[in-house]
């Protein structure tokens, strides 16, 4: 059995993508693990605990009405969909009052890919249909996931192309399937020797094989 979308399913994607790449409007990536939260508290000697990144999120996201004539969506972690301000007030209604659409990453980081040289996949496809089906409940309307490709002498191998863009593809699936616009992030590190020439291809190859998944 082929599942489709129906057409008002379509439109109300179509709807909330246009309204994430608004003209002069970005996204605020505030999903950052407990782990990054952690480096960033300590370097201004604040301890890492759910209440101190709550009131780092809540500085960001109460930080007048300037925010919203820039931002479109906040990314947000899985602990701060479910937080609240000073007040009592959802961090997801916080944004959506302010015409900012809520978004959630839903990857769950990336792993070895055996049978490379110590390329790596994206995890968290498994119970993705179910999270993404409750996110929705909750607020979300857009997902992030992340896959990883470095540039070497013998990387990305096709292995990890063709990998990590059949799972960026399964996931943007899922997430359609469920009312939440994926974005599709394969990111292609710039760093090393190669030159901007072999980034290039390298980077055409990525998207192409994505695209085609």
């Amino acid at each position: 059995m082929c599942l489709e979308l129906s057409a008002q399913d379509k439109q109300e994607l179509a709807s909330i993508a246009k309204q994430i790449v608004a003209p002069g409007k970005g996204i605020l990536a505030a999903d950052e693990s407990t782990g990054t939260m952690g480096k960033r508290l300590a370097g201004i000697g604040v301890e890492n605990v759910e209440e101190n990144r709550r009131k780092f999120r809540q500085l960001l996201f109460t930080s007048g009405k300037e925010l919203a004539n820039h931002i479109s969506g906040v990314i947000l972690y899985h602990e701060t969909l479910y937080q609240k301000d000073n007040n009592g007030k959802p961090f997801v209604d916080v944004l959506k009052d302010q015409g900012i659409l809520p978004g959630i990453k839903v990857d769950k980081g990336v792993v070895q890919l055996m049978g490379t040289n110590s390329e790596t996949t994206t995890q968290g496809l498994d119970d993705l249909g179910k999270r993404c089906a409750q996110y929705r409940a909750d607020g979300a309307r857009f997902a992030k996931w992340r896959c990883v490709l470095k540039i070497t002498d013998s990387t990305p191998s096709e292995l990890a192309i063709q990998e990590n863009a059949h799972v960026l593809a399964r996931y943007a699936s899922i997430c359609q399937q469920n009312g939440i616009v994926p974005i599709v992030e394969p990111e292609v590190i710039p760093d090393g020797d190669h030159s901007l020439a072999v980034c290039q291809k390298v980077t055409q190859n990525v998207l192409a094989a994505t695209y085609k998944a």
